[in-house]
This record gives C-alpha cells, sequence and structure tokens, in this order.
C-alpha cells in the first residue's frame, strides 16, 4: 500500500477539506485528489463524499481511518528504529504556564542537547488520541477520570501532586488567613471559569466539591487568566483555587495555603508503550527520579486518580 497515499487520506480526514490538507503536505489540490483516487483504486471503496464545506469521509473512509493511523506510526517507529534521535521529542503540556511546563523546563536545563517540540492540547480525549496516532510522543494529564480509562497501548506514571491553594483579593472574609482548610471553604464562592464539562480538571474540581461540600462556581465567559484575577482582586466574595506556580504577580492577591488535608491535582506522564524515541526514557527517568520521595501525608486526591 502506498504510504504517501496514506498519510494524505488522514491528511484530508483531518483537515475535512482537500485543499487545506494539500496546504498542509506542501503539494497541489491535483495532487491530493489523485493520491485519494489511487488509494480508492487499490482498496476497492470510496473514502470520501464531497460535501459543501469539504469532504467527509464515508462508512468505509471511517473504516479504515484508525488503521491508516496505525500504518503512520508504524512508519514513524520502523524510522525512528534506524535514526534515534534526529526527530524532536514532542509533548504537550497543557499550557506554557502550568506546573507540567514547569517539569519539561527543568527537564530541558537538564538535557539541553535534547530538541523538545513543546504543544498545548486543550482536553485529555485529544491528548490521549494524539499520543495514539504517534502525533505527540507524551503528555501530562490526571489519569483515571471516570469514563476515560487509558487504552491499553498507552501507560503512564504519577509524577507530580501539585497543592492547591486558595487565592482572594485583599477584601475577601479570608484574605488575612495564614491557612484553610477545606471544610472552612464550604459556602464561599470559588470561581473558576475555566471549567469545561467533560474535560480532565472538571472531573477533579467535581470531586474535590463532593468531598468537601465546597461551591464551586464556573459561570460566565472565560477571559483568559489575567481578566480573572483583576476581577478576584476587587471582589471581596469571589476566590480561586491556584497551583503551586502562581501566575499573579503584580496583582494585590492573597495566596492561602489549604491544609488539613492539602488537595493535590496528580499530574502524570502518558506514553505509548511501543515508542522507542530515546529521550522519552530520558525524560521518564527525570520525572521519575524527582518525584521518587515518598507522597506527603496529610493530602487529598480523588479515589479515581493513578497512583
Amino acid at each position: 500500500m502506498d504510504l504517501k497515499a496514506v498519510r494524505t487520506f488522514v491528511a484530508v480526514a483531518d483537515a475535512g477539506q482537500f485543499q487545506e490538507a494539500a496546504a498542509v503536505l506542501a503539494v497541489t489540490q491535483q495532487a491530493v485528489s489523485k493520491r485519494i483516487a489511487a488509494l480508492e483504486r487499490d482498496l476497492g471503496v470510496r473514502l470520501f463524499t464531497r460535501t459543501a464545506r469539504g469532504a467527509e469521509p464515508t462508512l468505509d473512509g471511517r473504516a479504515f481511518l484508525p488503521h491508516a493511523r496505525a500504518l503512520l506510526l508504524a512508519e514513524e517507529r520502523a524510522a525512528a528504529s534506524v535514526r534515534p534521535g534526529r526527530r524532536a521529542l514532542r509533548v504537550d503540556v497543557i499550557g506554557p504556564r502550568v506546573a507540567p511546563a514547569v517539569l519539561l523546563r527543568g527537564f530541558h536545563e537538564a538535557h539541553p542537547g535534547v530538541e523538545l517540540d513543546v504543544v498545548t492540547l486543550f482536553d485529555a480525549d485529544s491528548a490521549v488520541a494524539a499520543v495514539r496516532a504517534g502525533r505527540v510522543d507524551a503528555t501530562f494529564r490526571a489519569v483515571g477520570m471516570p469514563g476515560r480509562r487509558l487504552p491499553e497501548s498507552l501507560t503512564s506514571v504519577r509524577v507530580l501532586d501539585e497543592p492547591l491553594q486558595l487565592l482572594t483579593g485583599p477584601e475577601h472574609a479570608l484574605a488575612d488567613a495564614e491557612s484553610v482548610t477545606p471544610a472552612e471553604l464550604a459556602g464561599h464562592r470559588i470561581w473558576m471559569p475555566s471549567i469545561v464539562e467533560g474535560v480532565e480538571w472538571a472531573a477533579y474540581y467535581a470531586s474535590l466539591a463532593a468531598e468537601f461540600g465546597l461551591t464551586i462556581d464556573s459561570a460566565g465567559p472565560n477571559f483568559g487568566s489575567a481578566a480573572m484575577l483583576e476581577r478576584i482582586a476587587g471582589s471581596p466574595e469571589l476566590a480561586t483555587f491556584m497551583g503551586e506556580h502562581p501566575r499573579h504577580a503584580g496583582r494585590d492577591l492573597r495566596l492561602i495555603p489549604i491544609t488539613d488535608p492539602t488537595p493535590v491535582y496528580p499530574h502524570s506522564l502518558i506514553w505509548d508503550r511501543a515508542n522507542a524515541h530515546p529521550a522519552l526514557t530520558a525524560l521518564r527517568t527525570h520525572l521519575t527520579g524527582a518525584s521518587g520521595a515518598p507522597r506527603p501525608l496529610g493530602t487529598w486526591v480523588p479515589d479515581w486518580a493513578v497512583t
């Protein structure tokens, strides 16, 4: 089977348009059409239906798509086996300012010779699909959320339990507290507009709220962290949760430890068992070495979090 045609098929399926796929592959739209036509002749089926918005896979096309991705991943692994280290290690860190990005920067500083390609995918489903398809080598995610078991081809290791802290403005009732317990937060409005139904951090905060009777409010548009922090700084009622790598410099805010217990967000590294990239092994060794100390007592994670 012509892998160039298979790659073109996947590009069209992902882009939804022949023209956009041609741009991604740096070929002409005519070349894309010829490759798809040749692949359809080889398979004896029609792979796409033309629509007003572009191209949509047929039933046969949708059935062939996961196998096409597997063929391309096998090709990549075969090439990597004879030229180890030539390709940059591609890692998803959710966002450039969160704890996983800090972990990855630490790895880069310890291994400056390793070429990294850092990406930011939105949710765990997209990230896991990207790892399975070979579009990224690894991702940092909370593993074990209900209904989201990892595929058998993937594995994970917990690399960081990130303590949560309470962030308030100076007029908030808890602003002068040296620390607070989860029980003391009951009745206070915890505002987190970044929560979106179905993502792993939504599952985490839903479990946290249920465990301690908290009110976590995700209402309102999310205009980004800067706008959220500005509103919290000026509010006597709103508070939010913040990880151990705060992003509130230059604002009049209070960062208050949460204790007895301390909720921690469980970050895990996820990768494909068959991925032979040598830098992936170095990354795993670096992260597990850094997290080798016993996990502190007095912390809380959801019962679904994988250790």
